[in-house]
């Protein structure tokens, strides 16, 4: 990654810095500073969309065109999940659209799609908490004002729901208002319905007739929302809008952008920490068919040809060499850094309820430690982007999670204004959190910015692997005291990990490398690194402690986040208590679960329907629960162990997550969760040594095949209540569930993730 200008923190959203206590406090009062301090801010801002000849804009999130097509913007990254179909549907239900006129478009930064929810849940500290709802707003205020677009944490559904259903009631309004002005009646007596205004009577008129006059109209104080069920799209299993482009290969991913005269380039970053170039065989390189040039940085080198297998061979002959300083990264070393956080003061106490000291003092303690190793995030595409630099500006075609931050860190690695440089914001394959980075950008524009015309760079699977910044690997010890009735009378979980979110926003926002970014980091205790380790259970006491820790192996976003983990150990150590109070596993979460019913449905659905046999021995079943984001899941599966290899006959997953859009597009999504878990659970980790992982081929990675899973079985709770993201939920239940199972069929308790090891 390139070093960006200090005046990068000028330019950007800023980072932790522009929500402290010195920014909440000035001017006297934190709400009187705080209004101080913006009053002069924008409070409205207009669509900065562009329209075609024959395209309206009606408002932030829909076009319609002369002929009827309803254009849908949508600011998310579609990266296999499915919210370039989901937040349309939103809005072409209210709007009365037919579904086979929608088509998408990206949106360009602007204040108006900022990723409020995100933001509270990703720069809340304990000032920002110490001021309640005021703290929200100020948080809220910063992430629109910068325009802080994010995609991530199954937020885009809670964030933007109301905001597509809204648009598309505006835009029916307007519509409405334009038909009845020509027909000259009230507009309340209009309606749409696939796409077709009519006045209950004869009169019927395609809405791209008035698309153009209905922008003169206004709104009345209160949107009018639809009424009753005939022809509404939401709650339907529409076909997704982006699977026929896919399927006949005319969608465009990162790699598939060409451009006149476009050259490909392949790169060399160097072991893992701080890393620096310190030579080359530049005379081998010259010699591949094709090649063009050698680009070097101070962290990296990049070989140029037309076409990228030349620049990659060229990169082999030419050897690169990096000095590392500081101690390389090794598996040891990342067991020791946890180990010694455990006695280091960063330790903080984040979470409690209760009173532990005198539950465990004189009793008998049941404890436990568990073991977690990094997770890869091993999308199928690896690291991509397109660049076209001049001396007026930067065109920059990528998949990015942060495309505001993106943008601001590829104009200040070219010292050119955030408003000379456009980025064309790609679908994703895949990503699992990894394009919450944008490094790959930042690497093209400067090469192309060198060879003076467009270059692709594409990083190698290799590459990908020893540059990914994983899942934080974490060290947990539990301890409990069970009542003389079985259930829990006390909990304790202290954990050492590093804090993936906060060094991933110390990356993206601040501009830091990825090691300063580790060490910045390494004694900050945070509740971003512990969120899913408090207890949905009713449990009188307990507590939650985190210890910081630089492993020297930087972490980052990814699926779950720190939920896979935690749901892991506290899934795990639940069935533990459960064996000790020798009380059957679902009998004993159930008990606890009195103040939580969407949860305790959820796991009496899962065992009823997956045949639960009380955990008995030889069974090889195994159940866990977890709630995240208002969401609420429980699975059962059935593993068992055939030589060295797990396998997988079932799985049954039961999940609340409100009233969902289209529920198809959720039940995909719980599935690949399930998968994704499954495979976080069997392999997607790699051992380190001197700096590097000791192997980056997929197929070494004991990564589950279809034969190793069997029938899936998803179901979802019906409900009333608001939809919630769904693809981060799933994938954490399944180590837990399959840790459990393997109990019943070996005897043996795995406390450590993978469950086959990583050796």
């Amino acid at each position: 990654m390139a070093r960006l200008p200090r005046k990068q923190s000028d330019r950007n959203v800023g980072g932790r810095g522009g929500i402290s206590r010195r920014t909440l406090l000035v001017g006297g009062g934190a709400a009187t500073g705080l209004m101080v301090a913006w009053g002069a801010w924008p409070r409205s801002y207009k669509p900065n969309l562009n329209a075609g000849p024959t395209e309206t804009i009606v408002n932030a999130f829909l076009k319609i065109d002369r002929s009827g097509q309803v254009i849908v913007i949508v600011p998310q990254t579609e990266m296999g999940q499915g919210v370039t179909t989901v937040l349309p549907q939103i809005l072409a239900d209210e709007l009365g659209a037919d579904w086979r006129t929608v088509a998408v478009q990206a949106a360009p930064v602007s204040p108006l799609y900022a990723n409020s929810l995100l933001a509270r849940e990703w720069l809340a500290s304990d000032w920002t908490r110490l001021l309640g709802s005021a703290g929200d707003w100020a948080i809220g205020q910063y992430a629109t004002r910068s325009a802080l677009m994010l995609t991530g944490g199954g937020t885009s559904i809670p964030m933007f729901h109301d905001a597509y259903r809204d648009a598309g009631a505006a835009a029916r309004v307007l519509l409405c208002k334009a038909a009845a002005a020509r027909w000259g009646v009230p507009w309340e007596s209009c309606d749409i319905q696939d796409g077709i205004i009519s006045d209950g009577g004869e009169r019927r008129m395609k809405i791209g007739d008035v698309a153009s006059d209905s922008v003169n109209f206004d709104l009345p104080d209160i949107l009018p929302l639809r009424q009753g069920q005939d022809g509404r799209l939401s709650g339907q299993d529409l076909p997704r809008l982006d699977t026929p482009s896919k399927i006949d290969g005319s969608h465009n991913f990162a790699a598939d952008i060409r451009l006149p005269d476009m050259v490909y380039a392949s790169i060399r970053q160097g072991p893992i920490g701080d890393a620096v170039l310190a030579g080359l065989d530049e005379r081998s390189a010259g010699g591949v068919t094709g090649f063009l040039k050698l680009v070097k940085q101070e962290r990296w080198v990049a070989a140029v040809a037309s076409n990228w297998w030349a620049a990659n061979k060229a990169l082999d002959l030419a050897d690169p060499v990096f000095t590392l300083r500081g101690r390389p990264v090794s598996s040891d070393g990342i067991g020791e850094a946890l180990e010694t956080a455990f006695s280091g003061a960063a330790g903080r106490r984040l979470y409690s309820q209760g009173d532990l000291a005198p539950i465990f003092e004189g009793a008998t303690i049941l404890a436990s430690e568990y073991q977690v190793d990094a997770g890869l995030h091993l999308a199928l595409e690896p690291m991509c982007a397109t660049a076209r630099v001049s001396d007026e500006g930067a065109e920059i075609w990528m998949a990015t999670q942060a495309p505001g931050l993106a943008r601001s860190a590829i104009a200040s690695a070219l010292d050119l204004p955030d408003s000379a440089v456009t980025l064309y914001p790609l679908h994703a394959g895949g990503s699992f959190g990894r394009r919450m980075d944008w490094d790959a950008g930042v690497q093209a524009a400067l090469i192309a910015r060198d060879m003076g015309r467009p270059v692709q760079l594409q990083w190698s699977r290799l590459e990908d692997v020893i540059q990914d910044r994983p899942s934080a690997p974490v060290h947990a010890r539990m301890a409990a005291r069970l009542g003389r009735n079985g259930a829990i009378e006390g909990w304790l979980a202290k954990v050492a990990t590093p804090c993936a979110m906060t060094q991933t926003w110390a990356r993206i926002a601040d501009g830091k490398l990825p090691h300063e970014a580790a060490e910045g980091a390494a004694n900050k205790a945070t509740r971003l690194a512990v969120a899913g380790m408090a207890p949905p259970y009713s449990i009188p006491n307990w507590a939650v402690d985190h210890y910081p820790a630089d492993v020297g192996l930087p972490v980052g976003f990814t699926r779950g986040n720190v939920h896979l983990p935690s749901a892991f150990v506290t899934e795990s150590f639940l069935d533990e208590l459960a064996h000790l109070a020798k009380m059957e596993a679902m009998s004993f979460r159930i008990q606890m679960l009195g103040g939580n019913p969407r949860l305790a449905h959820c796991l009496s659905t899962a065992a009823a329907m997956g045949g639960w046999q009380g955990g008995i021995a030889g069974s090889g079943q195994g159940i866990a629960t977890h709630m995240m984001g208002g969401a609420y899941a429980a699975i059962l599966v059935e593993a068992a162990m055939s030589g060295d290899r797990l396998t997988v006959n079932r799985i049954v997953a039961a999940v609340d997550a409100g009233d969902q859009v289209n529920p198809d597009i959720a039940r995909q999504q719980i599935e690949s969760g399930l998968v994704y878990g499954l495979a976080y659970a069997m392999g997607a980790s790699v051992p380190y040594e001197r700096g590097l992982p000791t192997r980056a081929i997929l197929g070494r990675m004991n990564l589950p095949r279809l034969a190793d899973i069997g029938e899936v079985t998803v179901e979802l709770i019906r409900s009333t209540a608001d939809p919630t993201g769904v693809s981060d939920l799933a994938a954490p239940l399944v180590a837990p569930a399959v840790a459990n199972a393997l109990y019943t069929w070996t005897g043996q308790r795995l406390r450590s993730l993978p469950l086959l090891g990583t050796t």
